[in-house]
Order: structure tokens, then sequence, then C-alpha cells
């Protein structure tokens, strides 16, 4: 099977415009996702004090203004939402965009933010916890033969939950993102139809899948069952112009430790075409292109679609 591609929104600041035409370019230049990340403020490396939209709502517009791609989030924390509410949001959007929802989850990581809204973010072992019961608790609520869901966890109860109508898909496909491989690497062995890994270079990649491999075979679960992506920070230029204003950007976002850091698209449309084979060879089954706050370089990602998804 053929690699394919999607874009994310790694950071919710817009401008709205931006991310619209975003979403928009995604459903009719070749890519088959459209993500967005979930956060109320904004995320390192900065300050925090930037615009930032909810996931959500977010997705919501996207499902209206879109025909083609699959529509998710890597990830929504499992400490903001409770997951009936979260399940009864996803249903909606399924029926909205016609069955193109997808769910991703994860134990989450800015404790800033939980504080900043006076959410509860206990320790990482926890939440590791709350993101398998969740991950139970949607599968209960999604299942299209399940009249009524019933669940009682140490985090998480159902009773008697109803949730009509169901989506519109037979399966909704679940994810867990992350790298933790104690657990969040075994709960996706246990529980996801994929996987996605934010921001690593393929050796980190390939490291971490095959322990989501060593898992699956602890679980009995024939590991092929589990969709593998990863998601890379957009750099790149259009031309050696545009990479060196994609290189300035990217030294603003990350300074001195962006040279520690190997899931990102720096230089031009070759240098990308590089590192997107390697991740095909290893058996990734999409990329998706992460952006941040915009305007964004629609030349660089005319020269992505154009160069790389139709061609790699």
């Amino acid at each position: 099977m053929a690699m394919t591609y999607g874009i994310h929104i790694g950071h919710m600041g817009g401008p709205l415009d931006e991310m619209r035409k975003l979403w928009k370019f995604a459903d009719a230049h070749g890519f088959d996702w459209f993500s967005v990340s979930d956060h109320f403020q904004e995320s390192p490396p900065r300050g925090g004090d930037f615009d930032c939209y909810e996931a959500i709502s977010t997705l919501t517009a996207a499902a209206l203004e879109t025909r083609r791609v699959r529509l998710g989030a890597l990830v929504y924390c499992v400490a903001y939402r409770n997951p009936g509410l979260h399940a009864k949001s996803l249903t909606t959007i399924d029926h909205l965009s016609g069955g193109r929802v997808d769910c991703g989850i994860g134990a989450g990581w800015h404790d800033v933010e939980a504080k900043a809204f006076g959410l509860d973010f206990p320790r990482i072992g926890v939440r590791e916890d709350m993101l398998e019961e969740y991950a139970q608790c949607l599968r209960l609520l999604f299942d299209p033969e399940g009249r009524r869901a019933n669940f009682q966890g140490k985090h998480f109860r159902l009773e008697n939950a109803p949730n009509f109508p169901k989506p519109l898909q037979p399966r909704v496909p679940i994810w867990i993102g992350g790298k933790g491989e104690k657990r969040t690497l075994r709960a996706a062995a246990k529980y996801a139809d994929g996987w996605n890994a934010p921001y690593i270079a393929p050796a980190e990649w390939i490291q971490k899948g095959r322990v989501l491999d060593q898992w699956c075979e602890t679980e009995k679960r024939d590991p092929r069952t589990i969709a593998r992506t990863v998601n890379l920070g957009f750099y790149m230029g259009a031309d050696a112009r545009g990479a060196a204003r994609g290189e300035e950007i990217f030294r603003s976002h990350w300074g001195p430790r962006g040279d520690e850091l190997g899931g990102f698209l720096r230089g031009t449309a070759k240098d990308a075409r590089e590192m997107v084979a390697k991740f095909r060879d290893a058996g990734c089954s999409r990329v998706n292109i992460a952006f941040r706050d915009g305007p964004y370089d629609w030349d660089a990602l005319r020269a992505f679609a154009e160069d790389i998804v139709a061609k790699v």
C-alpha cells in the first residue's frame, strides 16, 4: 500500500483564515488527512501568549468545509474531556463530515496549560491509566451494535450510557499518540487502530515501532493491524531563498535546541523527499506535515504537494 500524506496544525494560533485555507488545500491537493492539536493556550517553545483556537470546534468547521480528507486530532488529551462528552462530539462531527472522523487520544504533557485552566493533571502514570480506560469507553460508545455502554474504571465510568445516533462509520478509528515505551506503546498495542509519533527522526521512529511490535506480541495482536504514522514539523522552502526563510523561522521557534531535533522538514523539496522516503521504506503509512502559526509558506506547501505528495 502506498504511503499517504496529511496536514496537521501543531499550534492552533491561526490566523483563522490561514487555517481554513490549510484544510481546504489538504482536501484539494492529494492529502488524505487533516488534524488539529488539542491545546487551550500556545504551547512551547514560546511563552503561551499567542492566539489559540479550540480543537473540537475547529474540526467541526473543517468538517463542513471539506469533502474528502479524514479529520482527526493528534491528540486529544484524556485529562481535558469526559469520554462520554467526547464521544458525542466526535459522533456529531462524523455525521457532519459524512463519516470522515478519526479519534486520536494521548496522556497529555502540557501541565502549565492544565494548571492555568484549573484542570486536574495527575502524574504521568495516572494519566496513562486514564488513557487505557478512556480508549475502552470510546470504543464502547462508538460500537454500532452496542445499545448502551457500561464501564466501571478507577477514573471513568459509564452507566447504561446511550450514544445515539451512532457514528456513520462502522468503526471509528482510534489513534494513540506518543513515544512512551512502557505505557503509551503498550496502550496502542491493546486498544488502538493506529499509532502516531510526533516530531522524531526516522531512526527513532523505527526503534519505537519495534517496541510497539514487542507489545503486540505480548498482547497477542498482529502488529500489521496497527497503522503507523509520523508528524514532521514543516519548515521547508520552495527554493533556496524559501529554505533560508524557513530555517530562520525554525530557529526563532526552537533556538539552539533545534540542533538536537530531527523530526522536521527543512531545506528544499529534495531534502524533504529524502526524509519522507526513509519513513516510507520503514513502513510508515502516512506522513503528516505540521504547521505552527501563520501566515504559512504557500509556495513551499505547493512544492511539497507537487514534488512529494504526487510522486513519492
